[in-house]
């Protein structure tokens, strides 16, 4: 089991949940943020970070949101993020007054 972000990150890019991850598991995109399924080692401590609740354990994901499954998987193509920053609070953010 790996976890996985999905939609709820995309323009908002909390890192919260980065500040938590014992294994440096998160990558990010100009818009969100991935979870390296083979890095991740499923210790649960980055779900209770996301202000968006954007993060799911990749077996308890919603049917709607398989693909995010794929997306992650590309998370090694993108640039390795080690510490918080400021959200990017975008258009599409879900809830850009999430406390971070």
């Amino acid at each position: 089991m790996a976890y996985v972000v999905t939609e709820a990150c995309v323009d908002c890019k909390f890192t919260t949940c980065v500040g938590v991850c014992p294994v440096d598991a998160f990558h990010e995109t100009p818009d969100r943020l991935y979870i390296n399924p083979d890095t991740c080692i499923d210790c649960n401590a980055c779900v209770d970070e996301c202000p968006v609740e954007a993060i799911y354990p990749d077996t308890d994901l919603p049917e709607e949101m398989e693909d995010w499954i794929d997306l992650n998987a590309t998370a090694e193509e993108f640039e390795q993020i080690f510490s918080t920053g400021d959200p990017l609070k975008g258009p599409k953010c879900v809830n850009p007054d999430a406390d971070q």
